[in-house]
């Protein structure tokens, strides 16, 4: 994988967490419970931050390990999937039974940044 695929997985997150925070605000606000939003906005809170972290990953490529670097890519880009996108439906009424997938999600960013740690401490010279 090359540092602009990373670059761009970030950026495409960023926007898209920027856009579903704007959305929750202004276009579900009058639509769902205080509850469901601030769901909602863990969710774009989480997205955004680990899209940065992707940014963070682009921008030190050159100088980590590749294998543990993909690793770290794909630990977050899931765990965006998984933690964000269960809670963006449950904020929208999916059954309760989704909640169950968001624990995945965020043990998947925790191994992203350790991935990301070894990454580095294993990279190239």
């Amino acid at each position: 994988m090359a540092a602009s695929a990373v670059i761009v997985l970030g950026a495409v997150l960023a926007a898209v967490a920027v856009g579903f925070g704007a959305f929750g605000a202004h276009g579900l606000e009058a639509r769902l419970s205080e509850r469901a939003l601030a769901t909602w906005q863990t969710a774009v809170q989480y997205q955004f931050v680990h899209a940065l972290g992707l940014l963070v990953m682009a921008a030190l490529w050159e100088r980590l390990q590749p294998g543990w670097g993909l690793a770290a890519v794909v630990a977050m880009a899931l765990g965006v999937l998984l933690f964000s996108g269960s809670l963006y439906a449950l904020a929208l009424g999916a059954p309760r039974v989704l909640g169950a997938v968001a624990p995945i999600g965020g043990t998947l960013f925790i191994i992203g940044w350790v991935t990301l740690a070894i990454a580095a401490v294993a990279g190239r010279s």
